[in-house]
Parts: structure tokens; sequence; C-alpha cells
């Protein structure tokens, strides 16, 4: 058992390679093991190229030794035509006659049945090493079939007096309101590139004029939000400067203009913020963090429909001005990182 743990342990190791390229699959991690020596390993690097079992078996030298060997993945193998060919098949093709698995697969069109091919072609298969560490991998890709909805992430930087801005008196520029370090600005921007989405509301992109992309790493751009019910924002903002995909939520139209669309949404429907989830996941968009302002951040957490909140805490004090919003401390995990970040989980129930 402490074997399989270990190399179980180096799937998840190499999955999270995939951390922003491989959605809206989810994050898999491949090791071949021959006489407790690893001979393949590999791990789905891009969406729509091959997965974490193709890229450990073509990474094997001498084939020959397959028929005698055991393949590890954190994911249970796929058994259908998508993107790529059946993962299972070519694991019996090459008679590899022992599967371990961490979990399995929550996708309906798999969802179990990967094991039962492998199964019914006299393949061991042994499922639950470190499948807790293998959920909480993969929150975004459980969440998303489970609840079908994106994993939503809550963030936002506040003062060390509980103020997430200044007091905006007339005439006060339209930029954003610093409250912590450069560097963290960094480490935001490496979130971005994790995450399939990122929203504001009006007021946000109206007082700070974001421009929501990534600068300050590299990666994917998310893909751009911004609720603008009565579609009163002016098209000179950055978020309408036809640089990335863009969704602009309003009341009244139904439109597309370059990288830019208008979805048209019931803003007087009290479960707006679920129809909004619900159109993000017919859009295939895993993961979205939420950045703000208040009123939208708030609406969030008064729904209960959030997975995380990212905090960060500066050293400042603004004595006046907008208030952070309040999360339900009974509901949620809090972690500590560093000085300036606070990291909460929800206690949601999920075995992840």
């Amino acid at each position: 058992m402490k074997k399989h743990e270990q190399y179980m342990h180096r799937c998840l190791e190499l999955a999270r390679n995939g951390l922003g390229r491989a959605a809206p699959n989810p994050l898999v991690g491949s090791v071949i093991v021959h006489n407790d020596r690893i001979i393949g390993e590999g791990y789905h690097q891009q969406y729509g190229e091959a997965h974490a079992e193709v890229n450990a078996i073509n990474s094997v030298a001498d084939k020959s030794l397959l028929p005698e060997s055991t393949i590890y993945v954190n994911l249970e193998p796929c058994c259908h035509f998508g993107k790529t060919p059946p993962c299972t098949d070519l694991i019996i093709k090459h008679q590899i006659p022992h599967v371990v698995i961490a979990s399995v697969d929550p996708y309906d069109v798999v969802a179990g049945k990967g094991i039962a091919r492998l199964r019914n072609h006299h393949v061991k298969v042994e499922v639950g090493i470190h499948k807790t560490q293998a959920l909480r991998l993969n929150k975004r890709f459980f969440t998303f079939h489970q609840k079908k909805r994106p994993y939503v992430i809550l963030k936002w930087a506040q003062t060390a007096d509980a103020f997430i801005d200044i007091e905006r008196l007339p005439g006060t520029p339209a930029r954003p309101t610093w409250i912590t370090s450069e560097k963290l600005r960094m480490l935001v921007h490496k979130w971005r590139t994790e995450e399939q989405g990122i929203m504001v509301g009006t007021v946000t992109a109206l007082k700070d004029n974001p421009k929501l992309n990534v600068r300050d790493w590299t990666g994917k751009q998310p893909v751009r939000m911004v609720m603008d019910e009565n579609l009163t924002l002016s098209s000179s903002l950055n978020l309408f400067d036809n640089t990335q995909a863009t969704l602009v939520f309003n009341q009244d139209k139904d439109q597309s203009q370059g990288l830019i669309q208008w979805v048209k949404t019931d803003f007087t429907s009290p479960t707006l913020i679920k129809n909004i989830l619900t159109i993000l996941y017919e859009k295939n968009l895993q993961s979205v963090i939420i950045e703000g302002g208040q009123k939208l951040l708030e609406a969030f957490i008064n729904e209960n429909i959030w997975d995380e909140a990212r905090i960060f805490q500066g050293s400042k004090f603004f004595e006046k001005g907008l208030r952070a919003p309040a999360l339900p401390i009974e509901k949620f995990t809090q972690n500590f990182i560093g000085h300036e970040i606070f990291y909460w989980v929800k206690n949601s129930g999920n075995s992840f």
C-alpha cells in the first residue's frame, strides 16, 4: 500500500503541471511502474491534446515491459471518444494488467464506465489511493460536474481596518486603490492564469477601470465578465478593448462584437446569481474569480454560492470608505498564509 501511495503522490505532482492549461479537462498525471521502478510518466499538458496515460505510455522506452507493469493515474481513464481516443483502449491494447486509480470520474459519460471496461478485459483495477488529495486537486472539475456550475473563488484586498476602498468623492480618478504590494499583485495575475473566468460589478468597472488580464505572469488570459444591468458603462473602458473574450451581463441585449458578447439576463430574478452561473456552465467555464466590488461579492455570499475566499489584508488604515464584505465564519475553515494573505475554504460538506 505504501508503494501505491508513493506512486500516486507522483501522479498528483505531475497533474498539477497542467493547471491553467488543461481546463475544462481535469488535472491528470500518470506513472508506469515495472518491478518497483518508474519506467514512464506523463500528464495532461493541454486541453485537446494527449491525456496523461497516453503521454506516460509513449514515454516508456521498452514497450515489452508494459504487460508486466502497473499504471497509476489520479482519475479514472476515459472510455469514450472526445478530442482524443479512449485511454482504456490504449491500456488494453498494451496489455497493462494492473491499473491503480485515485478517484472515479464524475463526468457522466465516464463515471465508472472506464473502470468497468478495464475489468471486463481482465485488468486488475484498484480505486481510492490518495482519493482525498485527488478530489481536492480537481475541485474545479468535480464542482463543475457535480453541481453543474463553475467553482467560485471570492477575492478581495482589505485594509487593516477592513475597508476595500477609499471614500470616493466626485472627481476621484477611475483607478484601483492599492492596498497591498506589487509582489502580491503578481500572485493575483498568476491566479488569473489558473482560472477560466474573472468577474466584476458595474461600480468596480467604472471606478477602477480594470483590465482584468494577465500582465505580471505568463499564461492563458481568463474570460472577462462584467455586470452592466442597464448598459451604463462607457465603451472606452479597458474591459471593452476587444483584446480578450469578454461577457457583459445586462438587461437589454444579446449581441456579439469581436471578442465581446452581451448576454441578456433577468436582473429582477431572485435567482440571478444562479442563473449567471448556469450560463457559465453552459459555456463550459469551469471556474471563476469574483473580484468585486462589495455589492457583487456580497451577492455571492448572501446566496451562499461560493467555494473559496482569498483575502489580502494590508497594513494601511483608511478609517472611512467602503467596508469589506463579511463572511459567515462558522461556515468555513481559515488558513493563514504569510502575514498578508488569508485563504478560506468553505465547509460545504463536499468530500473535497
